[in-house]
């Protein structure tokens, strides 16, 4: 049996409809920019150390697949890639605010 969608409400501009005179920021997390960079590295290192661990043991007794190796290598290859961009930006950034006039 199909259901009818009940039509939408008029909207008040001034957000009374919202409790927009109650409304709080969300609060953050706590989690600094710092941390995420750090956690991002230390699972980029995580999934290369990962990788060759895989690679090893491939190469030692055959006992990986080669399709996890592969799988592996190019998940390794990809966080790899994206934490050099993220530094290329960060520093990009920095440059951007150094040259700055005071």
């Amino acid at each position: 049996m199909i259901e009818a969608i009940a039509p939408l409400a008029a909207v008040d501009p001034s957000g009374a409809a919202f409790g927009a005179a109650s409304f709080t920021p969300a609060q953050t997390t706590g989690t600094s920019f710092q941390d995420m960079l750090m956690q991002g590295i230390a699972t980029t290192d995580a999934k290369i150390a990962e990788a060759n661990k895989m690679v090893a043991d491939f190469a030692l007794d055959g006992s990986v697949p080669a399709h996890q190796v592969t799988f592996a290598l190019e998940e390794a290859r990809l966080s790899l890639e994206l934490m050099i961009q993220v530094r290329n930006r960060l520093v990009e950034g920095y440059q951007t605010i150094m040259n700055m006039q005071v």
